[in-house]
């Protein structure tokens, strides 16, 4: 597999700051896989991929895109990649479709405008001012916008944030059907749930520097328990057990509470990606994101 991204001892310091954002990290992203940067606010996620997608300069380090310096390409280099940011930009005394038709027009090969408004269900709005869409229907705008280039890298950033479950599960589905076709995803993002069906490998962000990089199962598998808890009835009175994981086949006392009781949930110690997060930054995750139409 190609490296899409590889990246080593990256620092970066703002003009106006006394100390360094991004504090030398290393990481490298994978062709086809849905690389998570997760983090705190002001960790230094958004810095990064601001750094990636060449809108910030005067970083130290090294960034290299399949091979090639970052800083030695040119204009073409967006031709390759597509950014949806966390707060939609759009012209909003325009149409939707006068809105895509325009970014379009940017790039030299562009992807069915109508196919793709269609799949987030915004087709039917196309002539409806930006102006006057909901939050979640400019989310789902920006995702196209996104997409419009046909782009072999993509960089999403809070991609289903303000959007209810329904299309949610539209976008995310279209994500997973991008990377199954060898596209590659850097993704930031505070939803966990999205962590959980998206990503193949994370990395957490924590005060510029890197904390822990590694797959959602690894990081359930370290960080779990191993155990198994038992929720049942016997005669009529709710009541609980929990049982080691480790030789569960040959435990007696588990294998005669499944025979006797009336068991009505089994669980096993396997921790949340919240609480992972919780854990490996120490810091609570905010609250659920605002849920638009």
């Amino acid at each position: 597999m190609e490296t899409a991204f590889r990246v080593r001892d990256l620092r970066f310091r703002y003009p106006t700051s006394s100390a360094d954002t991004i504090k030398g990290i290393s990481f490298d992203v994978r062709e086809g896989e849905v690389f998570g940067l997760l983090g705190p606010s002001g960790a230094g996620k958004s810095t990064t991929q601001k750094i990636m997608v060449k809108l910030l300069e005067g970083y130290e380090g090294s960034i290299q895109y399949f091979g090639r310096d970052l800083g030695s390409l040119g204009s073409a280099f967006y031709e390759e990649i597509g950014v949806g940011f966390e707060v939609p930009v759009h012209f909003t005394k325009l149409t939707a479709l006068e809105n895509m038709e325009f970014f379009a027009g940017f790039y030299q090969k562009t992807a069915d405008i109508q196919e793709l408004m269609e799949r987030v269900g915004l087709w039917e709005y196309r002539q409806v001012k930006v102006g006057e869409y909901s939050k979640g229907m400019k989310v789902r705008l920006n995702f196209v916008r996104a997409m419009l280039n046909r782009p072999r890298f993509l960089f999403l950033d809070e991609v289903t944030n303000g959007l209810d479950p329904k299309n949610a599960r539209v976008i995310k589905d279209m994500i997973a059907e991008y990377r199954d076709q060898g596209g590659t995803v850097f993704l930031t993002t505070h939803l966990m749930n999205d962590v959980e069906q998206l990503c193949d490998r994370v990395a957490f962000c924590v005060d510029g520097r890197l904390v822990e990089i590694s797959t959602p199962r690894d990081l359930k598998l370290k960080y779990g328990r191993r155990e198994v808890k038992v929720e049942y009835r016997k005669n009529g009175v709710l009541a609980s057990a929990v049982f080691p994981l480790d030789g569960i086949g040959f435990n007696e006392e588990f294998q005669q509470l499944l025979q006797t009781a009336e068991v009505e949930t089994i669980h096993s110690g396997e921790t949340s990606m919240e609480e992972i997060f919780i854990i490996v930054t120490g810091v609570e995750l905010d609250g659920q994101a605002e849920q638009a139409d």
